[in-house]
């Protein structure tokens, strides 16, 4: 009788300028950091959603695609901190809220109504190894979108859409699982995902 594999699970708070993957497969992109650098994973381990280059925080890892794909889906909410140009409104508000119009692979996409609040209190992050802009530029602010979907780049299309560019974009929960105080490459294994 053959032993069932033990699948491995992580999660780890993606810096900004990695790439949400472990090869690089474009001949252009020899000198992008990938996720391989963090931590020696296991073969066959593959993020569950991604984070773009630019983007910070919450990622899970697995080698269960079962697992990957119910995390993906629509049953999960995915928590955001966006960090935009300006001080972002109450209408603006309502509308991310509302769901707008985005384009997504050359059409136009309606999202789905989400969860979206100013944050009054500028949140605690560890500084971004590339600096944000200063004030000298004009004031920022602190929005929270919490979404049940994942279009490409969706979180800073939206905030553009409504008149607010994302400067900084962090993933601050997964489900139940919270980013907390994990330090930025941070990399925790796991027996499951509590989501």
């Amino acid at each position: 009788m053959t032993e069932k594999l033990q699948h491995q699970h992580y999660i780890i708070n993606k810096p900004y300028g990695y790439l949400s993957q472990f090869v690089n497969n474009q001949t252009k992109r020899n000198n992008k950091k990938l996720l391989g650098e963090l931590h020696s994973f296991p073969e066959g381990t593959m993020a569950i959603g991604r984070l773009d280059e630019t983007s910070e925080g919450l990622l899970f890892l697995t080698t269960d695609g079962k697992t990957s794909e119910y995390i993906r889906s629509n049953k999960v909410e995915k928590e955001y901190y966006a960090q935009v140009d300006g001080i972002i409104t109450e209408e603006a508000i309502e509308r991310l809220n509302n769901g707008v119009e985005i384009g997504f692979e050359g059409d136009k996409y309606q999202t789905k109504p989400c969860k979206a609040s100013i944050i009054k209190e500028f949140p605690d992050f560890p500084e971004r190894s590339k600096k944000i802009r200063d004030e000298r530029h004009g004031p920022t602010s602190w929005v929270s979108i919490t979404l049940r979907e994942g279009k490409f780049r969706q979180v800073r299309k939206m905030t553009a859409v409504v008149g607010f560019p994302t400067l900084r974009l962090v993933r601050t929960r997964i489900g139940e699982v919270l980013l907390d105080t994990m330090n930025s490459g941070e990399v925790i294994e796991v027996d499951g995902f509590n989501v």
